[in-house]
């Protein structure tokens, strides 16, 4: 099994979520899943609160979650959910489904934490079907070479990942997505929360495609 188990920071996280999600979270939640149909999987599903944004045209959520506690949690917001969901135990570097499955791939604040990022996105360019759909939501690293992203640097080589389950604020996730193989359609950068200039509120928000080969298209 894949069961990974952080209690302490599962524990923070559930309480961290419900606060973010009040402080306009729940609004990128939205559009981060907004329009999407068919099967979908949701890689590092956390606590499980994307699963009330889900849109009817999805038939199917097929939600990954390692960590042992934020799975339970996930396993009780299923049962809650507007749309089809099954929570599961996979790493996503290793996702326990088969090739080309789905529709779409949705990642909100999990390729910051991953360990193996291009790992990850190849994973993701596996299991969705040809012109399918990355949907991601993370923090990253700033645009431009800055005190704020050596700042950055710093605490992801020291304290940041220990504290906050792994996460790295200084990812350049955007370029890491794009060379993985995926064309990127639509992207927004933002800070959040809004009035914050804190290290880790750098975010994006994006839609990419996993591309045809070319002797499909």
């Amino acid at each position: 099994m894949a069961t990974v188990s952080h209690p302490v920071f599962a524990r923070v996280y559930e309480r961290l979520s419900v606060a973010m999600d009040r402080s306009g979270m729940v609004e990128f939640r939205r559009s981060l899943v907004a329009g999407l149909s068919g099967r979908v999987i949701e890689i590092g599903a956390g606590n499980g609160r994307m699963f009330p944004h889900y849109p009817p045209g999805v038939t199917e959520v097929v939600a990954v979650e390692p960590e042992r506690r934020l799975r339970a949690a996930a396993v009780r917001a299923a049962s809650r959910a507007p749309v089809p969901v099954t929570v599961v135990d996979g790493l996503a570097e290793a996702l326990p489904v088969g090739q080309g499955e789905f529709d779409a791939a949705v990642v909100a604040l999990v390729l910051c934490t991953v360990p193996d990022q291009p790992g990850a996105l190849t994973e993701v360019g596996r299991v969705l079907r040809p012109g399918g759909q990355l949907r991601f939501f993370e923090h990253v690293a700033v645009e431009e070479p800055s005190g704020m992203r050596r700042v950055q640097q710093l605490l992801d080589a020291t304290l940041w990942p220990k504290l906050f389950g792994g996460c790295h604020i200084g990812r350049d996730t955007v370029a890491a997505i794009a060379g993985a193989g995926f064309a990127i359609e639509e992207l927004r950068r933002f800070r959040f929360p809004a009035s914050s200039n804190g290290p880790s509120s750098p975010c994006v928000l994006g839609r990419a495609i996993r591309p045809a080969p070319p002797s499909l298209r």
